[in-house]
């Protein structure tokens, strides 16, 4: 009979900068799979994109993500790791909790700090227990041990985990996480050979509608273009920055990300970044941009200098959802909210987030609150997906 205490031993580490963890070892648990030479499935929590936050001073001081990566090491070697930061406010989450924060205050607590394991300022689902091959049980496990013991030991209201997978939700729910579902609106690739592939499976209306849309954007008098990787150059950069300052100031009031930021994207992230852009009498009047992963292209942020009808619908949504079909991407995610999406062939699907808080009787409210709320969300999606445009054979002509 073996002796438990042989058992190895994970000790569990805290950073206050990525610098502090050696770029292969993060990577090793982020992305395991970009050692074939392809893509990362999950872009935003490889090294370089994480460490372009930091150095862009997009987090950190003052910005209220105080970085506290976390890492699993057995054995001499890091077994998992997780993107985890001190949050002095709710902002930039996407799956809010301000409810929770003013019923915590108006009861006399403190919310925040509180602790958060996240992509900032990304609403896209990907692991956030990032683990090697061969080790996702213990390496989740430890994580989430290590994460609420820190969140406990430092009497700190609350520990959430944002856009996980499901199957991570799932896990962190057997072990006493509170697990919620929300939901956003993604376009799935169905093999369509081109555009008109996908119009194909449309109802008539829904179909005539889109290319009326379609056909008065690029009547905007000027020229789209993709930029990708070593396409992309320093002028795109600038006119990206005014149209991201202008929606960011509407959005947030403050922009998240610094300028520095995307001079970062130019030098490290560029072979990870689509951007689509308008050009009208030789300057730039309207862009997005997305990031592209190995089966999903994420759009993240959209701005413009002048509006012309329909122009936001085209670049963000059908340009996105045509450089997913010409390379064979399985679906277009295009960030957080948005009923309007729905017309245009993205549907209602989960997202999923998982939640610790130190006080019993809140922890029991919440839990109240979240069993009313899924059943809502759930209500919703299948509401919502009857009224998508797709094709109902039985029903409607198709001529």
């Amino acid at each position: 009979m073996s002796d438990p205490t042989d058992a190895p031993t994970i000790a569990i580490s805290m950073h206050g900068s990525l610098s502090q963890i050696a770029p292969e070892d993060w990577d090793a648990c982020a992305c395991p799979e970009v050692a074939d030479g392809g893509r990362a499935h999950d872009p935003f929590t490889t090294y370089r994109f994480l460490k372009a936050f930091e150095d862009s001073r997009s987090v950190g001081a003052g910005t209220g993500w105080d970085p506290r990566y976390m890492t699993a090491e057995m054995d001499g070697q890091i077994i998992a790791c997780t993107p985890l930061y001190a949050k002095s406010h709710s902002q930039g989450e996407y799956i809010f909790d301000h409810n929770w924060a003013n019923a915590w205050e108006r009861a006399g607590g403190r919310y925040y700090p509180k602790l958060q394991i996240a992509v900032p300022f990304t609403p896209a689902t990907g692991r956030r227990f990032l683990t090697r091959p061969g080790f996702e049980v213990e390496g989740m496990s430890a994580l989430v041990q290590g994460a609420v013991q820190v969140a406990s030991e430092n009497q700190l209201s609350s520990l959430h985990v944002t856009f996980c997978t499901e199957a991570e939700a799932i896990a962190g729910e057997r072990v006493g996480l509170l697990r919620r579902r929300t939901q956003q609106y993604h376009w799935e690739n169905r093999g369509y050979a081109d555009f008109d592939g996908f119009l194909g499976d449309l109802s008539s209306r829904k179909r005539k509608t889109i290319r009326k849309e379609r056909e008065r954007a690029q009547a905007f008098g000027g020229t789209i273009h993709h930029f990708t990787g070593d396409q992309i150059k320093p002028d795109h950069w600038d006119a990206f920055w005014e149209f991201y300052q202008d929606t960011g100031a509407r959005k947030w009031g403050t922009p998240y990300l610094t300028r520095k930021f995307f001079d970062i994207a130019q030098e490290h992230l560029r072979d990870d970044i689509l951007l689509v852009l308008a050009e009208r009498d030789g300057a730039w009047v309207a862009g997005a941009l997305n990031v592209i992963g190995r089966d999903t292209l994420y759009g993240r942020y959209w701005g413009c200098t002048e509006d012309h009808p329909c122009l936001h619908f085209e670049l963000c949504y059908y340009q996105a959802m045509d450089y997913a079909i010409a390379h064979d991407l399985s679906r277009v995610e295009a960030g957080a909210q948005g009923e309007h999406k729905l017309a245009r062939g993205y549907l209602p699907v989960y997202t999923h987030s998982l939640h610790w808080i130190r006080d019993p009787g809140f922890t029991e409210a919440i839990a109240r609150y979240l069993e009313a709320e899924a059943e809502a969300v759930d209500q919703d999606i299948e509401v919502l997906t009857s009224y998508g445009p797709f094709r109902k054979v039985t029903t409607e002509d198709d001529q």
